[in-house]
């Protein structure tokens, strides 16, 4: 995973930026004020450093929908030319007026850096990975305070400090980043792939991935572009096609089964449904098991919650669905979502289709209780053929060849498309729909066995011999194929070139889609809960800008760097819900042991160690948790349709925040003191760990399109419910 490590840290040199231009302006506003005689003038003064939040918060506010128009990468580089920018003329700076347009050019690169980088990076990497390197702008944003706190105190010490040159630094890692950008990053693939640009898409793929198959995630890429309408849960024992699950090539219609297809020409499955009161039905009623009869717990939670269930019995032990460490029921090499015939193929050359018998049916038993599927005519997508590239092999229908599911995979073939999940299609009635599956945890034996876990003890000698796998699976109408796909019962798709087709951007009509307002609930939320008053704990301490407080704050940042680095080794493993249940406590003994010592009479030495140990604590929790976890949930939970759209709403609610945050700490500290200003953010925490307990699911592991899917598909049970 090197290029997506590489071109992560690449994009999250805004965010060093950012860091660096906050820190370095605490410092130059002292001798900015003393050149300007601005001592008599505070709000001139504190517009100086707030005019960054004001171009930030402007160019917020149109920076996601015009990256669903020209692209992630170019607005990235006009980022870095706005730092630029604002650097250079901020060394020049003849006056304060020329100085507060720097520092609004400056806003401007900060606010397309904070808004766009997490977004880029959810779009570009790895599920399995998305969490640590979303993690990489906090720790990059607290490593360019820590340097800048550097040169900030080194300069301080000197008789006559340059306050241009102070800020005026920022030019050189600014050009740096301005490099990066032209030079090193790629486009977004999912934003290539929404634009018709599939041949950019793969070869984007190719280069973040390290290796030529990758045709499982462009599959998946494509389903992106729509959420899936009428989604259900199912269960299925599957097997592979060439013995079948009862011996022998499987007839069609016997025992209700299901026929899945690959992406690979010829692969197919065959597909047990499950019946009656299986594991995974009660879980998909009730929740996980460990959030059953909570009040007021959305199903939401409950939902994912039981994706990452590790407490169940599947198949012999461990996590009801598998590991989320890769996928354990799909080869490598014989991935369902193969769809390049070999390296020998040529793009553009054309490849006849072959007939395929589509055998199976749909079994209306295999559907969970929690999503019945609603009533609703078929949206008609394009067909397969036009979103095919040239050069993708052979129609993913195509032939009678079928693949072992325990086959020994080669190094470095397909890994389905990430996070243990992986995608296949069935046959229904006029179409197709897609499958999102995630397997056991343990493959099932021969001819004998018993499967347990999944529809009570099954002894397989009812499905017949072959390897077999339980999984569940999250089904609904497929995004790129239509009932013109299987136009007289065969196939029609070829090796014909797709046109250069733009999917639509979301409109605001499209932010109350049931799904996606679930979603946009949960992050603008988080983005209000986040503004937990860092600034203000250190404001309302003294601190100010001198060389002392430059140092106490070099200090501060120093605590925050390897707290930073905890949070990215656990953010994929333990998960974003969980550290942010688990740290959000901590902040709330932090601020009501801020409010004991601020009101109980003690002694200087106790009150310092209390006070001091409470601002560590507390800073060192929140950049684990709840000061970068909003943001990585905000670039996760949308559809690639909507996903700039909302991304712009999440993060113009984080600025706006800030400014009533930064604005109203004066009043706060003069009418309510310490005290109560601890106490009010010591409230504010305990109501977080109640909407994140209630509300917010676990998302790691998972791919960005399967995020999407499950949010619709938890929007339909409370349109059940309702």
């Amino acid at each position: 995973m090197r290029g997506a490590v590489l071109v992560a840290i690449a994009a999250t040199v805004g965010n060093f930026l950012q860091g660096w231009d906050n820190s370095t302006i605490a410092g130059a506003v002292i001798y900015i004020k003393r050149e300007f005689n601005l001592e008599s003038q505070p709000t001139m003064e504190g517009l100086i450093v707030a005019m960054s939040l004001v171009g930030g918060t402007a160019i917020t506010t149109f920076s996601g929908p015009v990256a669903d128009v020209f692209g992630r990468r170019p607005m990235l580089i006009l980022s870095s030319i706005c730092y630029l920018a604002g650097s250079l003329v901020m060394l020049w700076s003849p006056n304060v007026y020329i100085l507060l347009l720097a520092r609004l050019l400056d806003g401007f690169g900060i606010g397309l850096s904070v808004t766009l980088v997490p977004l880029y990076i959810s779009e570009t990497a790895p599920s399995e990975i998305r969490g640590t390197l979303n993690t990489l702008p906090q720790f990059l944003g607290s490593g360019g305070m820590f340097m800048s706190y550097i040169m900030v105190f080194v300069m301080s010490l000197q008789d006559s400090p340059n306050w241009r040159v102070m800020l005026g630094v920022l030019a050189i890692p600014s050009l740096s980043f301005l490099a990066l950008t032209v030079l090193f990053l790629p486009e977004s693939p999912r934003w290539l792939v929404s634009k018709g640009r599939l041949d950019e898409a793969k070869l984007v793929l190719q280069r973040l991935r390290g290796r030529d198959d990758v045709a499982g995630e462009m599959a998946l890429l494509l389903e992106g572009l729509g959420v899936g309408k009428d989604p259900s849960i199912e269960e299925y024992i599957i097997g592979p096609a060439n013995d079948g699950l009862h011996g022998g090539e499987p007839p069609v219609d016997k025992m209700g089964e299901v026929r899945l297809y690959g992406a690979e020409e010829g692969v197919s499955w065959v597909a047990k449904p499950v019946t009656g009161q299986s594991t995974l039905g009660i879980v998909s009623r009730q929740g996980s098991m460990a959030n059953q009869n909570i009040p007021l717990m959305d199903p939401l939670v409950t939902l994912f919650g039981s994706v990452h269930e590790s407490n169940l019995p599947a198949g012999g032990g461990g996590s009801m669905f598998g590991s989320m460490r890769g996928s354990m029921f799909f080869p490598s090499t014989s991935s369902m979502l193969n769809m390049i015939t070999g390296p020998g193929n040529n793009q553009g050359e054309e490849e006849g289709n072959a007939d395929h018998d589509y055998s199976g049916n749909d079994s209306e038993d295999n559907k969970s209780p929690l999503l019945q599927p609603r009533q609703g005519s078929d949206k008609d997508y394009a067909t397969a053929s036009s979103l095919r590239p040239s050069g993708y092999g052979s129609s993913m229908f195509g032939g009678q060849r079928n693949s072992s599911i325990f086959a020994a995979g080669e190094e470095g073939g397909g890994v389905g498309i990430g996070g243990g999940w992986q995608l296949a299609y069935k046959k229904k009635e006029g179409g197709l729909q897609r499958v999102y599956l995630h397997g056991g945890a343990a493959a099932g034996s021969r001819r004998g066995s018993m499967v347990s876990g999944i529809g009570g003890a099954m002894d397989v000698e009812e499905i017949g011999a072959g390897e077999f796998v339980p999984a569940a699976a999250l089904v609904s109408q497929t995004a790129v194929c239509s009932k013109d796909v299987l136009a007289g019962g065969k196939p029609q798709i070829g090796g014909r070139r797709p046109p250069q087709k733009e999917s639509k951007g979301a409109g605001c009509s499209d932010l109350f889609e049931p799904g996606i307002k679930r979603a946009l609930v949960v992050g603008v939320v988080l983005q209000i809960l986040q503004e937990a008053g860092v600034s203000i704990l250190l404001a309302s301490l003294g601190l100010r800008s001198d060389s002392a407080s430059i140092l106490i704050s070099l200090f501060s940042t120093i605590i925050m760097l390897p707290c930073i680095m905890i949070s990215m080794r656990i953010m994929d493993v333990a998960g974003r819900r969980s550290i942010m249940l688990y740290t959000i406590p901590i902040l709330v003994v932090a601020l009501f042991a801020l409010v004991f010592s601020s009101i109980v009479s003690m002694g200087a030495v106790p009150r310092a160690i209390i006070s001091t140990g409470g601002v560590v604590v507390y800073m060192s929790c929140f950049v684990m948790g709840f000061g970068v976890i909003p943001n990585i949930l905000c670039a996760e939970i949308f559809p690639t349709a909507a996903r700039g759209l909302c991304i712009t709403i999440c993060a113009l609610t984080y600025w706006i925040m800030n400014i009533v945050v930064t604005y109203s700490s004066p009043l706060l500290l003069n009418s309510l003191g310490l005290a109560g200003v601890f106490t009010i953010f010591g409230i504010g925490c305990m109501l977080s760990w109640v909407f994140v307990f209630l509300k917010v699911p676990e998302t790691k592991g998972m791919p960005l399109e399967v995020i999407s899917e499950f949010f619709a598909a938890g929007a339909s049970v409370l349109d059940r419910q309702n």
